[in-house]
């Protein structure tokens, strides 16, 4: 199976180049623009082709989120004229001021904000037009390396003294960019053996957190890895911030039906994120051994 996926330096791309490494049954091509066109899908013959997600158009402007639905479009028209399935994955921040309850699959996106209504053009445009195709609904992607990635970012800020700032009043589902990429495997391989499940997914991590305490947990074990390989650093603080007064505006997905049809499990984003600061202390000591060795 080969799968094409753009946009190379996103921390999904990054993130499938390594699950499909380990694979001998798969194939992945990553184009570095954002878009394609029908003779490069031509030429290439994917039996998929994947689009990483804005991680926050709620934070970019008209202008950024404007040049994605554009990019999403071409793709869909190069896809319709090539019959290849297309595979696009989306912000949860679609679901502008939240739910109270779980969000499911059916349930369509109606933002106020002009640019995400852009974005759910788009999508009504790829189901009425391509039926083979999926839209993964993701929480917050976290992730080491890559665009988008979240973690890294915020890992940074701390072990240079920075404060993070976060959201106390949003509740998501941080969701582990690793994670993602082995269900999106999954799935492709499924719909690859006539599975022929088509149509809108919700993919996100477990345990329901504000950003806030996503953060100020990220920070603790953060710490106590530091603590633990003997390092002692002042890290920087996590400040709170609250955007809405009167409660706490939820985004949670709910990803039953993805488990039902495909036997996707959510990660829990403890661990996922405990697994990814160990790597994080591994490229580290890599780091360091490096810098020693060019002072001796």
């Amino acid at each position: 199976m080969k799968l094409l996926i753009l946009n190379s330096g996103h921390c999904l791309s990054l993130a499938l180049a390594r699950e499909v490494s380990r694979r001998a049954d798969m194939e992945l091509v990553i184009e570095q623009d954002t878009t394609i066109t029908a003779a490069q899908l031509h030429e290439i013959a994917p039996d998929a082709v994947v689009i990483p997600p804005l991680a926050q158009p709620l934070n970019m402007t008209p202008a950024e989120v404007g040049a994605h639905a554009d990019a999403v479009d071409r793709c869909l028209e190069a896809c319709l004229a090539q019959s290849v399935p297309l595979v696009w994955c989306v912000s949860d921040q679609l679901y502008e001021d939240g739910f109270d309850e779980p969000i499911d699959e059916h349930v369509v996106p109606t933002p106020r904000d002009e640019c995400l209504r852009r974005l759910v053009a788009t999508g009504d445009r790829i189901r009425a037009a391509h039926h083979r195709h999926l839209i993964i609904r993701l929480g917050p992607l976290f992730a080491l390396e890559g665009s988008h990635a979240w973690l890294n970012e915020m890992l940074d800020s701390l072990v240079t003294g920075q404060s993070v700032r976060a959201a106390e009043d949003i509740v998501c589902c941080p969701t582990s960019v690793d994670a993602v990429a082995m269900a999106l495997v999954g799935m492709l391989q499924q719909q690859a053996c006539g599975a022929n499940a088509w149509g809108a997914y919700h993919l996100a991590g477990t345990e329901p957190v504000s950003v806030f305490t996503f953060s100020s947990m990220v920070r603790t074990q953060l710490a106590t890895h530091l603590e633990g390989r003997g390092e002692q650093i002042e890290l920087g603080e996590v400040t709170a911030l609250n955007h809405h007064h009167d409660a706490k505006l939820r985004r949670v997905l709910n990803c039953r039906r993805v488990l039902d049809v495909f036997g996707v499990h959510q990660k829990p984003w403890r661990l996922e994120v405990g697994r990814m600061l160990d790597a994080w202390c591994l490229t580290r000591d890599g780091q360091q051994d490096a810098s020693t060795g060019e002072s001796v």
